[in-house]
């Protein structure tokens, strides 16, 4: 099914809402505020249907004290319907929603002029002519130009069969689903419903989705699209989702939804902006944001005055973190004056100098992705996950991956998805050199020189381990590197180094793992090296992290006898007051006391069983 969101803008009172009916027999303003006072206050939602063909009409309300209401709808519109009342003409409403649909990129126009009947024909030509005008300092693709009134039955099914003319072209499918709530209520029997606009890719039911502003994942337990049970909502739907084990109290109106691990939240964004007529931005000013259906307060940085500019780049800091992707729209308002629109360049706060940042937003203005690539690769010398395009740039994997790998000088993981400078390679090539230079009986795999270096791949380790191998400075032995220098076979004697060790650390052994790391060797390796001791009787292991050499057990376990001898019993209390080690291992220690037949466990203390008699 062909699905296009036609939104409603114009002044208060010039009969969008009457339109709306009209067209399709919804009653918008149902609230009992809205019935009292005549007016619409917050979005209404319809639609009119033709075959295979759905238009979502989202109404929005007029008066200059709710555009942030107005705002909230816009966001979704594929196509807007300017509705200007021919007995009034261009309207101070008219005008700021225009801008506001301006300055969010939207450009399919349809005009209509309301209440023809009460004017004559001259001065309904003369507010067509108005309008065109007006419109010409904007650039915008008008699709119809239609003069009606809801008494005139024929001008309005003329006006809805022009409509079903229009196809859906704005609106692209993106690697993930995304979705503003801006409703969200309670059904008895079902539990919480959201409203919104699907964006980005499809959802489905029974399908998880994740709620980033509460970190918690979710299942679609049923959507309703236009009133009716539907399988799947794709993009432009206007789509209500009951939610599976989300209260109504955990989400609010600006939440969005998307798939879990595509979207990282960050309270800063870094936008290019554009001022409306007559007015500017000032530097470190507060002022109101809008993005999707979410309201919040934010601080302007300019990058490049300290006073004011009506164009450029600025930094916006908020208190809370959004979840938003490259290019999405933005609006700020002053009180009730909106100021500026523009488009969000980097949604992900990278760690990197003021200069940095200016030249990667300018490549970013300009789409030059494999520019903003190099920029951001000099920033993020330890690489930088090709994961993150999909918000970064709005490019799927596959497309991220050709970026990276068309970018000269640089190492492209396709497997997990990270680019690394090439140069980087060198400095991982000396990290394992230093290994083995301090220690020349290294044993090591490529696992455990990922312990090492965390942020390295292992795709991009082995390529230096090959290197290294192919230089002739380490040897490979199945999946182990030792230095090609040692000729003799010392796998055996590493036995020999963890026992004396564990001999000399007496009572307070190190853990295995530290062991391996001190002696650089191999996880896997050192694991089978303490089995093997273990089996000949030389290791004992007390714990899972926890083996002693033999002779100090036999020591700790007469030392422990003699306690017993000397108090009548050994606890934790007096058993730390002879030998002040750490409570992991008195507790061991006692424990394995529980082997002996003639010592037994009575509450917390140990005794000889001879004192039970």
């Amino acid at each position: 099914m062909s699905n296009i969101i036609i939104g409603t803008a114009g002044h208060i009172d010039h009969g969008k809402t009457s339109l709306i009916k009209a067209l399709n027999g919804f009653e918008g303003d149902e609230t009992k505020e809205e019935k009292q006072r005549g007016i619409t206050i917050d979005l209404s939602f319809s639609n009119l249907k033709k075959g295979q063909q759905n238009i979502a009409f989202i109404d929005v309300p007029g008066h200059e004290k709710l555009v942030k209401n107005m705002i909230a709808g816009a966001f979704s519109f594929d196509c807007v319907m300017l509705v200007i009342a021919a007995n009034e003409g261009i309207m101070p409403q008219t005008v700021e929603h225009i801008e506001i649909i301006d300055l969010l990129g939207i450009k399919e126009l349809i005009v209509v002029i309301t209440k023809k009947d009460l004017v004559e024909q001259t001065k309904l030509k003369e507010v067509e002519n108005q309008i065109k005008e007006f419109l010409d300092e904007f650039d915008f693709d008008i699709k119809i130009i239609s003069s009606v009134s809801t008494n005139d039955s024929v001008s309005i099914e003329n006006l809805r069969e022009k409509l079903f003319t229009i196809k859906n072209t704005n609106k692209t499918q993106e690697n993930f689903f995304r979705y503003y709530i801006d409703r969200v209520f309670s059904v008895k029997g079902i539990g919480t419903v959201v409203t919104g606009t699907v964006l980005g890719n499809k959802c489905e039911v029974d399908e998880k989705v994740f709620i980033p502003t509460i970190n918690k994942e979710t299942k679609i337990k049923n959507i309703q699209v236009h009133n009716k049970n539907a399988i799947e909502a794709n993009i432009s739907n206007r789509a209500a989702l009951n939610l599976q084990n989300i209260k109504t109290v955990d989400i609010k109106r600006g939440d969005i939804i998307s798939k879990k691990g595509f979207l990282r939240g960050f309270n800063t964004l870094d936008i290019s902006f554009k001022c409306l007529k007559g007015k500017k931005l000032y530097h470190n000013r507060t002022y109101s944001l809008f993005i999707g259906s979410k309201k919040v307060e934010v601080k302007v940085l300019l990058f490049d005055s300290t006073t004011s500019l009506e164009e450029g780049f600025a930094t916006i800091k908020a208190n809370e973190e959004f979840f938003s992707i490259y290019k999405e729209k933005i609006i700020l308002r002053q009180s009730n004056d909106t100021i500026a629109g523009g488009s969000i360049l980097n949604c992900v706060n990278d760690p990197m100098k003021k200069s940095q940042k200016r030249a990667l937003l300018d490549k970013l203005y300009e789409k030059d992705f494999k520019e903003a690539y190099k920029i951001l690769l000099d920033a993020h010398k330890k690489g930088l996950g090709l994961i993150s395009s999909a918000q970064r740039f709005a490019l799927s994997h596959q497309e991220a991956i050709d970026f990276g790998k068309s970018i000269d000088n640089v190492f492209c993981d396709e497997k997990e998805l990270i680019i690394y400078p090439i140069e980087t390679k060198d400095y991982i090539k000396q990290k394992i050199q230093e290994i083995y230079k301090k220690n020349k009986y290294a044993l090591l795999s490529n696992a455990a020189i990922k312990l090492r270096i965390k942020w390295a791949s292992t795709s991009f380790i082995q390529v230096v381990l090959d290197e290294l191998e192919k230089e002739n400075v380490l040897k490979r032995e199945q999946n182990l590197y030792k230095n090609a220098n040692i000729t003799e076979d010392f796998s055996q004697s590493l036995e020999g180094f963890i026992c004396k060790r564990l001999e000399e650390e007496e009572f307070s052994p190190t853990a295995p793992y530290n062991i391996y790391d001190d002696l650089d060797l191999d996880r896997k390796l050192g694991d089978n090296i303490l089995k093997s001791l273990c089996a000949k009787k030389q290791v004992f292991r007390l714990q899972h992290n926890l083996f002693i050499h033999a002779d100090n057990l036999t020591k700790i376990v007469k030392y422990m006898k003699n306690i017993i001898t000397e108090d009548g019993y050994i606890d934790i209390q007096n058993f730390k007051q002879r030998f002040p080690l750490s409570r992991k291992y008195l507790i061991a220690y006692l424990d394995y006391l529980d082997n002996f037949s003639q010592i037994k466990k009575q509450d917390n203390k140990r005794v000889f069983v001879t004192q039970l008699v």
